[in-house]
């Protein structure tokens, strides 16, 4: 085990995009509160910290702050981000004030003095910024290194152990940010790589092997998607036919996702499976309910309700398994108090404390790209682990109104025929998803000689790395082309089809 970067939360929206760009340069990170930083430095291994940024200002009342003064005595390098950059200037003596006006976007900047972190770099290039308080003027005893077309300072350093940047070099809006990181890892950190998702299986078993009771049985939601059949895998590898896999078909999913699930968990050597059909109890549930969290909340409880009937006939079961990865828990809150709640989470909440269960998820601490890595590591086949992901409460999700089962039939056959064109033209494996989604709006169309009212589809393609950002797919209009036509040809009662051109950030990915 090689030395670890530690990520302080602000509750900034990039927090999680740091730790995995540390990741992707071959050095584990893990994200704490500001109230846990020093907990996690009596662990020791600390090689680095980073403190992100944040939404809130560093001048107002409350803010989030940790003792810097405390870590100024340790030998630890400290790389502040945005908020950081501010919470070092405020702490060590600098002066801050709200600029008249907010830097957000491309900026350029240019470099004024040299430092290791700047190390190889041009002397100006492009940076993203997001913010409004600004360092005026730098703690006595520091330099400012770079500063941006306007003169505000965008980066400092004590020229010891503490560097700052105002821009966000995690972004990839910014040039040369992986760059920046890397310097700060090897040169002024002194970590050389040395971690890898895939090197973690045989730990993720034995650690959950060390978990688990000798005589307790463990249950295990799986719907087909990577992040449940790779839990799934790896508790089985630990526990053996201790573990009692479930396979609930909503009435929600993708198509053939049934009989696609079956065959391959079946292949996989997954013992004890069992498939429960309640299509038509959650079709029931969700009549006349528009609200998407309130349709979240149904599906939710309804999969509990299910869930528990089937798991309270198997005897001895302690624990319940879950495919929780880290963009889960940011968007369902849990990951800090100091970030705003996106969603809520859609795994099996309520029912550990109902049943007493206790949680086992292997993946909490990996990103969607990494658990595809220990997928392909544990054998599990490509169609599993390079199909894109799959928002809980299924297609409810890409049904804006009322779910109702010809918006289902609609939303599904769309959908399958998008990820059919795309693979044939080699772009499914380019982009993070892509899916249809179908609301209560209609279009007129003439088909033959009548005129009739149609469903509209939405088209939505998105690139990510994560699922925390996302931007829209410039696809082909050859492709688009293929298929629109083959949407209006052959799903019923549609008649106009679209294309989202959002981001995320401001759009989220899924509709609903």
């Amino acid at each position: 085990m090689g030395l670890r970067i530690v990520v302080v939360d602000f509750g900034g929206q990039y927090t999680h995009l740091i730790a995995r760009r540390v990741r992707e340069l071959g050095v584990y990170s893990e994200i704490v509160e500001p109230e846990n930083l020093r907990e996690a430095l009596e662990k020791g291994g600390v090689g680095g910290i980073i403190l992100s940024g944040g939404p809130k200002a560093v001048l107002e009342a409350g803010a989030p702050t940790i003792n810097l003064n405390y870590l100024s005595r340790l030998d630890i390098p400290i790389l502040g981000i945005c908020y950081g950059h501010q919470l070092m200037a405020k702490e060590f003596g600098g002066e801050l004030a709200r600029s008249s006006y907010r830097e957000y976007g491309r900026m350029k900047v240019r470099v004024i003095h040299e430092d290791e972190l700047f190390r190889g770099l041009p002397s100006s290039f492009w940076v993203w910024m997001s913010h409004w308080d600004t360092v005026i003027k730098p703690p006595e005893g520091w330099i400012a290194t770079s500063i941006s077309e306007k003169g505000i300072i965008t980066s400092m350093s004590d020229g010891k152990r503490f560097y700052s940047t105002q821009f966000h070099p995690e972004v990839s809006h910014t040039e040369y940010g992986s760059k920046i990181l890397e310097n700060f890892l090897r040169k002024i950190c002194k970590i050389n790589p040395w971690w890898s998702p895939g090197d973690q299986v045989s730990r993720i078993i034995e650690e959950i092997r060390n978990t688990v009771g000798e005589d307790e049985r463990v249950i295990c939601a799986v719907s087909g998607g990577v992040d449940s059949v790779t839990t799934a895998v790896l508790v089985s590898k630990a526990v053996g036919e201790r573990l009692y896999s479930i396979f609930i078909d909503t009435g929600l999913l993708r198509k053939n996702e049934r009989e696609n699930v079956e065959n391959t968990l079946k292949n996989l050597g997954i013992k004890n499976l069992i498939v429960v059909d309640a299509a038509g109890r959650f079709l029931e549930k969700l009549k006349g309910v528009r609200d998407p969290e309130e349709k979240r909340k149904i599906i939710g409880e309804e999969f509990i309700r299910v869930f528990e009937e089937v798991s309270s006939k198997i005897e001895n079961v302690r624990w319940l398994a879950q495919g929780t990865i880290y963009p889960d828990r940011v968007e369902s809150g849990k990951a800090s108090r100091h970030s705003a709640l996106i969603k809520s989470h859609h795994n099996v909440g309520g029912l550990p404390e109902k049943m007493s269960l206790k949680i086992l998820e292997p993946l909490r601490d990996f990103y969607k790209d990494e658990v595809r890595a220990i997928a392909k590591k544990l054998g599990i086949p490509r169609e599993i682990w390079a199909r894109h992901p799959f928002p809980g409460p299924g297609l409810a999700v890409r049904i804006i109104g009322e779910v109702n089962e010809e918006k289902l039939k609609i939303c599904r056959d769309a959908s399958a025929i998008i990820e059919e064109e795309l693979m044939k033209s080699g772009v499914y494996d380019m982009v993070w998803q892509a899916f249809a989604v179908v609301g209560d709006d209609r279009w007129i169309g003439v088909m033959g000689d009548d005129r009739i009212e149609g469903y509209i589809v939405t088209i939505r393609i998105v690139e990510s790395i994560d699922g925390m950002t996302a931007d829209w797919h410039r696809i082909d209009y050859e492709i688009i082309d293929r298929i629109s036509r083959r949407i209006t040809n052959e799903v019923f009662k549609v008649t106009m089809v679209t294309y989202a051109v959002s981001s995320k950030p401001p759009s989220t990915i899924e509709p609903c």
